[in-house]
This record gives structure tokens, C-alpha cells and sequence, in this order.
């Protein structure tokens, strides 16, 4: 595969806004890419896509699922203040900090779109040293939006209202090998499956299993592939992001497999698969245990799903920010998951 393929499809995924619960750009990217590459893709009531990649009867109890998610982190809007700035809420985890100073859009609820920045509600290092001593909370911080207003009515007379989505820029380069942008967690991985359909049905490639990706849209407030899966499924793999961290092996060069999260140790024998190969094949991986982190795996887990479980990705260094990882874990993650569903 052609790591340009992959590029393109995360930049495609990175650029289309898709907070929690407002993801629908993403989904519609997803059906049309998929109908165009050949295949037939579906979504179950919450909006999660489903693609049959490969699919023979005769094989119908012993299915492999990889899933990875296209919602991301963001804001909502929680209350209008008097002045005229935005009150947030955040839409998954992640520290108030590393949003400051971005540029944002809202999507109100009738289709309206505004653009804003998330910032202190006091910014300025010339009129005191607030910016230095201020607290990144909700009481200290707020969206600024990039219109005449003054006050809340003002606010409110262009159609903003508590509970419309906010989505963060996502500010994505490609720089000597290295992606850098906002939601590579968990944009990232859906573009390598992205390519590897691609280049499955460019090669026609047959199967001893059936095949499905599924791509979900609440992974990050913990519920994302609890329900709606298709029929048959043995396997599951959650191709998210590796954790890079002190005391962890995992670099923004590698493929992470992760042995065990906050949800528990992953299937023993279908992690040690996992292993193995990508000892076989030569790539560079590591093995780690994630202390605050759940998958779609663990979701389906919790949601009596009776699979095998393992959990894979390629390193994503400063998650939950501005986010970066390197062309090999990205090529390193294909050949992983390419290999393993060949066996």
C-alpha cells in the first residue's frame, strides 16, 4: 500500500468535524467511500458504520471484527453569558488546557454554522498577570465567537443555544514523515482500514473467515460499540491509538499492542497472534499496558459480547492534544493487520 492512500484518508477524516454525538460529516465521508471502493456498507440505529468486507456462509460463525472510531473529542455549548462569550462543557476527557487558543465551529441544531476561539476569559498579557495565574476551568475559560455581539441576546438572535456542538480545528500537517494534527485518536487507525479495504478489493484478495470493520461514533464517552454488531463474530480488534508515555515502550514510530487497560487484560491467545506476527514479519511494535484507557473492545466486552479481544494501534505521542505519529507506525499497523487477517 501506498502510504500516500493513507494519508489522504486520515487528512479526509482529521479536516471533517465530528465531535461526539454530532458525527455525521464522518459518516457520510465513510458510506460513499466504501460504496465507491465496491463495497456495502450499512449503519445500525446509533449511526455506527458497518462494512462487510469479505462474507461467506459457509463461514458465518467464525467472523473477525476490527473497529475503530471516527467521533473525537470537542465542546458543547453549555450556557450564553451575559457578555456575549460561550460557556462549555467538553464532549469526552481531556484537560481544558489543551484547547486553549483554538479555533473552533458551531453547529447549532437548525444547520447554522459559526466560527469562534476557545480562550481565558481574560487573555490579555498586557492589562495583568491573570493569564499567568488563571486556572483552565470551565469558570475561567470560554468561546469567543467571530460575530458583533454583546451580550446573550445578541448571542441568541443568531440562532446559538445551550447543547449545539462545538467542534475543535483540527490543524493537521504532514511534515517529514510526520502526521500532526488534532483526533489522530482515533482517525488514524479508521484511515489504515480505510486503506487496507481499499487494497483488498483492489487485489480481490479471498479469505478463510468472514471479514467486517465497523467504525463507531461514541467510542469516546465509553460506549461506542456496545450494540449493533453483525451476526457471527468470533474476533474482535480494536485498532485505536498506542499510549506514549514515561514508562511505556511505545514511540509515535511504532505499533502498540496493548496487553491490558483500565478494563482488564485483553484475550490472551488472540493478543499473543498478534505478537507473533508482527514478530514474523519484522516491524518495529511494542507491548504495553494502558492504566487509563478503554477500547471499543472493552464496550463490547461489558456489553456481553461473547468474542476473543485484543486491542492494537500504531503510537499517538501527546493524546488528547495536538496529537503526532510517524508514516512507519502507520505502514507497520497495515502490515500487522493485513498479515493477520491473510493467516
Amino acid at each position: 500500500m501506498d502510504k500516500n492512500t493513507i494519508i489522504t484518508y486520515i487528512k479526509e477524516l482529521c479536516t471533517r468535524p465530528s465531535p461526539t454525538g454530532f458525527t455525521k460529516k464522518c459518516e457520510k465521508y465513510l458510506m460513499e467511500e466504501f460504496k465507491n471502493l465496491g463495497y456495502k456498507p450499512y449503519q445500525n440505529n446509533k449511526g455506527n458504520v458497518i462494512v462487510p468486507i469479505y462474507v461467506d456462509e459457509k463461514n458465518k460463525d467464525d467472523g473477525l471484527l476490527l473497529s475503530a472510531h471516527i467521533d473525537t473529542l470537542g465542546l458543547m455549548v453549555r450556557s450564553i453569558k451575559e457578555n456575549g462569550g460561550i460557556q462549555v462543557t467538553t464532549l469526552g476527557g481531556f484537560p481544558l488546557n489543551y484547547a486553549e487558543f483554538e479555533n473552533v465551529k458551531i453547529f447549532t441544531r437548525d444547520g447554522k454554522e459559526f466560527e469562534g476561539v476557545f480562550r481565558l476569559n481574560e487573555p490579555s498579557v498586557h492589562g495583568s498577570d491573570t493569564p499567568k495565574i488563571s486556572k483552565r476551568n470551565f469558570d475561567e475559560m470560554e468561546v469567543v465567537i467571530d460575530e458583533l455581539v454583546e451580550s446573550d441576546e445578541d448571542v441568541k438572535k443568531l440562532g446559538i443555544n445551550p447543547g449545539d456542538f462545538i467542534a475543535l480545528d483540527s490543524r493537521f500537517r504532514y511534515s517529514n514523515g510526520f502526521v500532526k494534527s488534532r483526533h489522530l485518536d482515533d482517525k488514524a487507525s479508521s484511515g489504515v482500514l480505510l486503506a487496507l479495504a481499499k487494497e483488498i478489493k483492489e487485489e480481490n484478495i479471498k479469505f478463510n473467515r468472514n471479514i467486517y470493520m465497523m467504525f463507531t461514533t461514541y467510542e469516546e464517552v465509553g460506549h461506542g460499540a456496545s450494540s449493533g454488531h453483525p451476526s457471527g463474530i468470533k474476533d474482535m480488534i480494536a485498532v485505536d491509538m498506542g499510549v506514549v508515555f514515561d514508562d511505556l515502550k511505545t514511540n509515535d514510530r511504532l505499533v502498540s499492542i496493548c496487553a491490558k487497560d483500565s478494563s482488564g487484560p485483553y484475550n490472551f491467545d488472540l493478543t499473543n497472534d498478534l505478537i507473533n506476527i508482527a514478530k514474523k514479519i519484522g516491524i518495529d511494535f511494542a507491548i504495553d499496558i494502558y492504566p487509563f484507557y478503554g477500547s471499543d473492545a472493552s464496550a463490547a466486552m461489558s456489553s456481553f459480547y461473547d468474542y476473543r479481544h485484543a486491542l492494537v494501534g500504531c503510537g499517538i505521542s501527546a493524546s488528547h492534544g495536538y496529537e503526532r505519529c510517524h508514516e512507519n507506525a502507520l505502514m507497520n499497523l497495515f502490515d500487522l493487520l493485513k498479515t493477520y487477517i491473510l493467516k
